[in-house]
Order: C-alpha cells, then sequence, then structure tokens
C-alpha cells in the first residue's frame, strides 16, 4: 500500500509541481514604452489650420493697411497745419491770425483765409 500511496501522490503531485514551475519561469508581458516617433507634421488638418490663418492674415491685412493710412493721413494733416501755422504767425500781414478750431490762417476783417 505503501507504494500505491506513492504512486497516487507522485501523479498527483507531478501535474502541480509542472504548473508551479511554468510560472516561475513565466516572464511578465509588458509593452515597451519608451518609443518616440516624429511625425513629419504635414498632415490634413494642419494643412487646413495653417490655409485658415493665411486666409485670416490676408483678410485682416487690408484693414490693418486702412488703419495705417489713416495714421499716417492723419499725422501729415497735424504736420501741415504745424506749419501753416508757423507761416501765419510769421506773415507780414498784421490782419492773419490762427484759428486752431478750423485749423486755418485767417483775416481778422473778414474772417477769409489769408495765404501766409
Amino acid at each position: 500500500m505503501n507504494t500505491n500511496l506513492r504512486k497516487r501522490l507522485s501523479v498527483a503531485t507531478l501535474p502541480l509541481a509542472l504548473l508551479l514551475s511554468a510560472f516561475a519561469f513565466v516572464q511578465p508581458a509588458n509593452a515597451q514604452t519608451n518609443k518616440l516617433i516624429i511625425e513629419s507634421g504635414d498632415n490634413a488638418q494642419t494643412r487646413q489650420d495653417a490655409a485658415m490663418d493665411k486666409e485670416q492674415w490676408n483678410d485682416t491685412r487690408n484693414l490693418r493697411q486702412k488703419v495705417n493710412k489713416r495714421t499716417e493721413k492723419e499725422w501729415d494733416k497735424a504736420d501741415t497745419a504745424f506749419d501753416a501755422r508757423d507761416n501765419c504767425q510769421k506773415s507780414a500781414n498784421i490782419n492773419a491770425y490762427w484759428e486752431p478750431n478750423t485749423l486755418r490762417c485767417l483775416d481778422r476783417k473778414t474772417g477769409r483765409d489769408v495765404a501766409p
């Protein structure tokens, strides 16, 4: 009976031992996450974004140019008025005076423009 018991134990423990030894040698399956993927950046979305940015830039360029022209025009106007005021004040005509509201050189008697 002793041999019979031994056979039963060896038959029962053999699969268990094989199963345990299989788990001892199994390596955990890990995915490598240290890979760096570099794309060229040239895809449909980036091309569409670039096209939209360019369109917006072109649309606002006209407005920016108008603002710059207006600013330049106002500066030219102030510069011309400054020169006209100097000329009016230096004028030999004693009836000429500078009107700051209208930015013109006027005649005191008639109120008309005077060419200094």
